[in-house]
């Protein structure tokens, strides 16, 4: 099995931050239907609510149909709740531990510091160190960080890669969120520093609808942008319906677009049909390659959407953790 998938299910969606009841959701449905169809990789964390021990029953029923060896787990370390972190080598190891009890399995594929943008660089580098014991024990595989600001991710790991060489070395993999999208492309335009300077192999973009930013529903209350950016993407929303088109497929097929062949694109869905249209959107993708990836029409789209809709705002970021936003001082590790 080939790892990473183009494609991974987001399992933050199977939690109470997305989903009112999450139990009722057909996860095991979800997760045949992705396994069946080549998605064979699943990316949640503790912090998603039940959302690893809810993928854990899906996956204990899904047994006989699919072994372990045949798709691959991601899960987080580090965030416990909303305002509360714990970086300590003695939690990293216990959450790890924690974590396969709950999705039935001996190791895992890949372990991320979560949000690491949130935490000093000093408890960063502790938990480093731990990952990459347990990594050299075999009790996970690969090991990185995720988190939001772009430019962040790509200071820590380039310490790690020049700085903290024997000790952590180059991450395997870092985890991107809501910035290789069609209102923000900051991911692309760092992904070469990441690949030569950090020297990290995987590199994975999550969020690809903004936290529901970019689809024709309402935003979440929770989401973090300005009230100028929810009211361009309400705008977008608009102008895409009025040309017969959903602002959340003309945002997924740009995203896989621009991401294709780079990394894998970690896809958040609370149904079979949503897994079933977050698929065929890629393999339109795949299909026009290696020539044209969008349409005329919708490569005119995507310009009007980010030039006269988005305008100022196109590439505008928030505030994350200790890491201010676009509009406001950047402080370097």
């Amino acid at each position: 099995m080939v790892f990473p998938p183009p494609l991974i299910v987001g399992g933050g969606t199977f939690s109470e931050q997305y989903n009112s009841d999450p139990e009722s959701l057909p996860i095991s449905e979800i997760l045949r239907y992705a396994f069946t169809n080549g998605v064979n990789a699943i990316d949640t964390s503790p912090y998603y609510g039940d959302s690893e021990i809810l993928i854990g029953k899906a996956l204990k029923e899904l047994s006989d149909e699919f072994p372990r060896e045949s798709y691959s787990i991601c899960t987080k370390v580090g965030r416990i709740s909303l305002d509360s972190f714990d970086y300590s080598k003695e939690h990293v190891e216990f959450s790890v531990r924690r974590s396969c009890e709950r999705l039935n399995t001996t190791y895992l594929d890949l372990v991320y510091l979560h949000d690491v943008e949130f935490v000093p660089l000093e408890d960063t580098l502790i938990a480093l160190r731990e990952l990459r014991r347990l990594k050299d024990i075999g009790l996970i595989k690969r090991f990185g960080l995720s988190g939001y600001p772009v430019h962040y991710l790509y200071e820590v790991t380039r310490k790690c890669a020049t700085e903290y060489v024997d000790d952590i070395g180059p991450l395997d993999a870092i985890l991107s969120y809501c910035n290789l999208n069609l209102q923000n492309v900051v991911l692309d335009n760092y992904y070469d520093k990441l690949k030569n300077e950090c020297k990290i192999g995987i590199i994975s973009n999550a969020s690809i609808l903004s936290m529901s930013l970019l689809r024709e529903q309402e935003t979440v209350a929770f989401h973090p942008c300005s009230k100028e950016l929810r009211d361009c993407a309400d705008k977008a929303a608009d102008h895409c319906q009025s040309k017969g088109m959903k602002l959340s497929d003309l945002a997924t097929r740009y995203a896989v677009s621009k991401w294709i062949g780079k990394g894998p694109t970690v896809i958040g869905v609370s149904s079979v049909e949503e897994m079933a249209t977050a698929i065929r959107n890629y393999k339109k993708i795949e299909e026009r390659l290696p020539n044209n990836k969008l349409t005329d029409e919708e490569t005119e789209m995507v310009k009007e959407i980010q030039e006269s809709i988005f305008g100022s705002h196109f590439n505008e970021t928030w505030s994350s953790g200790l890491i201010s936003g676009s509009d406001t001082h950047k402080p370097s590790v």
